[in-house]
């Protein structure tokens, strides 16, 4: 897939400069349409292959990739931009095997290392009351992962539908592990223990965002895909609300100064009430539209971060059946909340400096 990154001539510094290298926000990068100025850009998506509920994670230099599917092969990049499917799959078939006596589908995974293994939880799904998330470990950043086990499911946690979209987190002050997880019947945090393999004893659910999808059936307050991310002083919660489906899909945003915390919009409102703000959004007839399931936030050597996230490509595809990798500059406002340059899925962008 070389045709991601494309290569501009060499012009004075003057006209360098006038280009929008700089860091200081969206209003001075002005993405270029034709050969004028010096830099790298990339065009999206940069998987142009069915790639729904995104995990990417990095080791060494290079960064690799996994989505929803069983067993699907990982994908391995050098820049985030150019990527190549791999002959490894994450799973022996016993394994695969194993997993399925809980549930057929295999969904939403999430790579976390914790100590000496990476430790990849999925969604094993039936239903949305027949559904839970479970653990593969390994030593090693490209497996294979073998089974551990069922972490928590909808049968044994008092119910909760859509036991789905798993995200793993440790909390540097504490040494905490925490889980998030869930869509359709809220989104809640449960503590696992210190190896992250298991709920901690006494473990509690917590309701930390969204509506149950019976008070809200428009699904514009039910919250999934969950992602935390430390920024400044903040813990941010990433999520995604609408139907998948369609261009109502879009990622939203709030914050805590804690992990345990309440989680707020930019107005101060709660997301267990529903409310959130809006990070990158699409309209019915945009060539890409539902963006959503957000994976890891990455920083490039001069402080530019980007989000990796999955969306729609009506221009390709004529249908809303499959999701691409997509690749975007993410920035923070002075009062510390994310955004993307004009508010919408970028057809290109400045490559990152990795």
């Amino acid at each position: 897939m070389l045709n991601h990154i494309f290569f501009l001539p060499l012009l004075t510094a003057a006209v360098l400069t006038a280009a929008g290298c700089s860091d200081k926000g969206p209003e001075e990068d002005t993405i270029p349409t034709g050969p004028v100025y010096s830099n790298v850009y990339f065009e999206n998506p940069v998987i142009a292959a069915d790639r729904p509920d995104p995990t990417v994670w990095q080791y060494g230099s290079t960064y690799y990739t996994l989505s929803t599917g069983v067993n699907p092969y990982i994908w391995t990049s050098p820049d985030l931009v150019e990527w190549t499917k791999s002959s490894t799959k994450p799973h022996t078939t016993d394994d695969v095997q194993e997993a399925k006596k809980v549930g057929t589908k295999f969904w939403a995974p999430d790579m976390v290392r914790i100590g000496n293994y990476w430790n990849l939880y999925i969604t094993l799904y039936n239903a949305a009351a027949d559904c839970g998330i479970a653990l593969f470990r390994s030593t090693t950043a490209t497996g294979p992962f073998t089974w551990s086990g069922v972490i928590t499911h909808s049968s044994t946690n008092g119910g909760i539908k859509d036991t789905i979209d798993p995200e793993v987190v440790t909390d540097p002050e504490t040494g905490k592990v925490w889980l998030f997880f869930g869509s359709t019947g809220k989104m809640h945090r449960v503590e696992l223990n210190k190896d992250g393999t298991a709920l901690a004893e006494g473990a509690t659910y917590t309701h930390v965002a969204g509506l149950d999808v019976n008070d809200n059936p428009s699904r514009s307050k039910v919250f999934e895909g969950a992602y935390l991310h430390k920024h400044g002083d903040w813990w941010y919660l990433f999520a995604s609300a609408g139907l998948y489906l369609d261009a109502t899909y879009r990622m939203v945003v709030g914050r805590s100064k804690s992990l345990l915390g309440e989680f707020v919009d930019k107005e101060g409102r709660k997301m267990t009430e529903g409310f959130a703000s809006e990070v990158i959004a699409s309209q019915s007839g945009d060539a890409f539209f539902g963006p959503g399931h957000n994976s890891e936030i990455f920083t490039d050597r001069i402080g530019q971060d980007y989000i990796l996230y999955h969306c729609h490509n009506e221009s390709v595809e004529g249908s809303a059946t499959r999701r691409y990798l997509m690749l975007q500059r993410l920035y923070w406002d002075e009062e510390g909340w994310p955004y993307v340059k004009d508010g919408k899925p970028a057809a290109r962008d400045v490559a990152p400096k990795l």
